[in-house]
């Protein structure tokens, strides 16, 4: 990461750190917990990473960097990431959780495939005297530190962001709702508060729990809603992420709707910022995951070492098994035309060049992208 890009990151992990969050009781009691046997002196530390899936680019393209980085950059260079990523295979995490165990990693950062199936692999290692960080979704078990989005909000940025662009048209037909998938608690949140904003608003004509949030899942629900509405009653369509927008446009496309109607997501993938610069996507949720890469190695570093993260877990979240867990939850962006440039370009996520190929070069020149 260039000078630039860790001036960014710091510029928004302190916002996010001043960000006011519904907070009971006192972060530090958790935070000061020194009873892992895991514990090491110094800096020579090792921190298992678990990640949950490779066809969403965020995870090998910036977590995994950014994790490795802020290891490196909070042990003098002496720590040592050890990484596995799963695949979307529950049963495959569960056994790289064994293998983290086996080779005596003194923490353990995992963002989960499934939620509930990982429990039992985190007891595991709270057994093993391994403390536990979940990282972007909430994981059950006995974990200790949590880091994620503000998850209900993006649903809700999503939900604004579509009335904006449905307008007065936005009861004239149908809406579709894609969400993610059943076994990501996120995707719940996202859900829950897409609804907070959309319902009474608009018209749902067919909503989808997206199998492993797979673009070809969601392209087939697509073309099912289509078949089932028909084409020229459907005016929008929530979708929970890029990949699944980027699967339901080319239904519409396929079935010869035209002009697209305004259609969300979420993680600022380069084909999606190529599609709301083209404008065959609305908007996308950025989420500047540099602060939130940067708390879940400060959360390891700290729990690995035996210290406090009272000073970077400043809320508590429940989960369905463990009750008041340290937590820092990031803000997000609603990521439209309008603000590329003060987003994803601004923080070196990408370069203007990366964004407008050949293909999209007139329609960069057209917002001013160059």
């Amino acid at each position: 990461m260039n000078t630039q890009m860790r001036r960014a990151a710091v510029a928004v992990a302190a916002g996010a750190m001043a960000v006011s969050l519904a907070a009971c009781g006192s972060a530090k009691e958790s935070g000061d917990k020194k009873d892992s046997t895991a514990t090491v002196k110094g800096n020579a530390i090792k921190v298992g990473l678990l990640l949950p899936e490779n066809q969403t680019a965020r995870y090998e393209k910036f977590d995994k960097p950014l994790i490795e980085k802020a290891v490196a950059d909070l042990t003098a260079g002496k720590g040592e990431v050890v990484y596995a990523n799963a695949k979307q295979d529950a049963t495959t995490q569960n056994s790289q959780v064994d293998t983290m165990i086996t080779n005596k990693v003194n923490v353990l950062i995992i963002d989960a495939v499934d939620s509930k199936a990982i429990a039992g692999s985190v007891k595991k290692a709270k057994e093993a005297g391994i403390p536990v960080v979940a990282y972007d979704r909430l994981a059950e078990g006995p974990i200790d530190a949590y880091t994620s989005f503000d998850n209900e909000e993006v649903g809700k940025v999503q939900g604004k962001a579509l009335l904006e662009a449905l307008g007065d048209k936005a009861k004239d037909g149908q809406i579709v709702m894609m969400n993610g998938s059943v076994t990501d608690p996120n995707a719940k949140l996202f859900k829950s508060g897409a609804h907070s904003v959309l319902d009474g608003k608009v018209n749902i004509g067919k909503e989808y729990d997206t199998v492993e949030w797979k673009p070809e899942n969601a392209n087939t629900n697509m073309a099912a809603a289509l078949s089932a509405l028909g084409k020229d009653k459907v005016v929008g369509v929530y979708s929970a992420n890029d990949g699944m927008a980027g699967g339901i446009i080319t239904a519409l496309k396929a079935a010869g709707v035209s002009p697209l109607p305004p259609v969300t997501g979420q993680d600022a993938e380069l084909a999606g910022v190529q599609r709301i610069v083209a404008g065959e996507q609305f908007m996308s949720v950025y989420k500047p995951y540099a602060p939130e890469a940067e708390a879940a190695a400060k959360m390891a570093v700290a729990l690995a070492k035996g210290d406090s993260i009272a000073t970077v877990a400043t809320a508590k979240v429940d989960s369905p098994t463990t009750k008041q867990v340290p937590s820092l939850l990031i803000p997000v962006v609603s990521l439209t035309k309008a603000n590329v440039k003060d987003t994803v370009i601004r923080d070196n996520v990408y370069s203007a060049d990366e964004i407008c190929t050949d293909k999209y070069a007139a329609a960069c020149a057209a917002i001013g992208l160059k």
